[in-house]
């Protein structure tokens, strides 16, 4: 029992794991019905006991799809997570050897490969560029989006919806910025209805870009696969980049192909099963 709220304890079992210091924890609800809530979620994040940028619940299989729900710290909802995805084909893959997975999000059906030791290759889909799939509050041209509260810091900043949202600011040094001071106030800023998930790139050259990202309900993070893929994408329709790219983080990069479809491949740690409280 927990004395502060009264709630009676379970101890279930649960995977940690992460893609390129992009942190997970996995629950799995296939088997056992587990009730997740904000508040558990707000509970668990503020604990640290194990820490994650977000959480994720497998879901029963439904038709050879394997559907997921992703949380973020803040015990919201979110509708994408690429990083997330690839450890999920992952652990399915250990655990029935199958490298072809399907994995249903709240927004679409991704197609997942395993191709190498722990490389996971996924077809993230199209991604979508009109003011009110982003979303934004008002119709405005998504590519060149001016913030008041940065602009004269940033410049215009290049909006699209790769399953959830996300501007990207194409910038000298992507270090240098102060990501903790700019980060919540471009999130939280009133021309986004859900948020949106900030990244500051900076190009390396023609097949190189260096990234640092916030995500909206998580902060600043180490990796973000959906954010690679929407920084492939406005460098390419900008000229900056070829449609081969690599996307370079703290602890490593993602390989991105974007035609009319976007492919991420990249790697995951191993899984480690955990014992849970909640």
């Amino acid at each position: 029992m927990n004395k502060d709220t009264n709630q009676i304890m379970a101890t279930i079992n649960a995977y940690r794991m992460d893609g390129l210091g992009n942190n997970f924890l996995i629950i799995d609800r296939r088997k056992d019905f587990l009730e997740i809530n904000k508040e558990k979620i707000v509970n668990l994040a503020n604990k640290k006991a194990v820490p994650f940028d977000q959480l994720i619940t497998l879901e029963k299989e439904e038709e050879k799809t394997y559907p997921i729900k992703i949380f973020n710290p803040d015990g919201v909802e979110v509708s994408a997570c690429g990083n997330g995805v690839r450890c999920i084909a992952y652990l399915i893959f250990q655990e029935n050897n199958q490298k072809r997975i399907l994995i249903k999000t709240t927004e679409r059906i991704l197609n997942a490969e395993v191709i190498g030791k722990q490389n996971i290759k996924i077809n993230m889909g199209k991604p979508k560029f009109n003011w009110d799939e982003v979303p934004l509050n008002k119709n405005m041209d998504t590519k060149q989006i001016g913030i008041d509260v940065v602009e004269k810091e940033l410049g215009y900043g290049f909006c699209l919806n790769i399953g959830n949202p996300h501007i990207i600011f194409f910038v000298k040094d992507s270090f240098k910025i102060d990501i903790k001071k700019l980060g919540p106030k471009i999130e939280n800023y009133e021309l986004f209805p859900e948020r949106i998930n900030v990244t500051f790139a900076q190009i390396l050259d023609k097949k190189n870009i260096k990234v640092n990202v916030w995500e909206r309900g998580a902060g600043q993070t180490k990796a973000c696969g959906t954010a690679a893929c929407a920084t492939a994408v406005a460098a390419l329709k900008k000229g900056l980049t070829d449609k081969n790219l690599n996307i370079h983080f703290k602890e490593g990069s993602l390989q991105i192909n974007y035609e009319e479809e976007i492919f991420m491949t990249g790697p995951v740690s191993k899984v480690k099963k955990i014992n849970l409280d909640i």
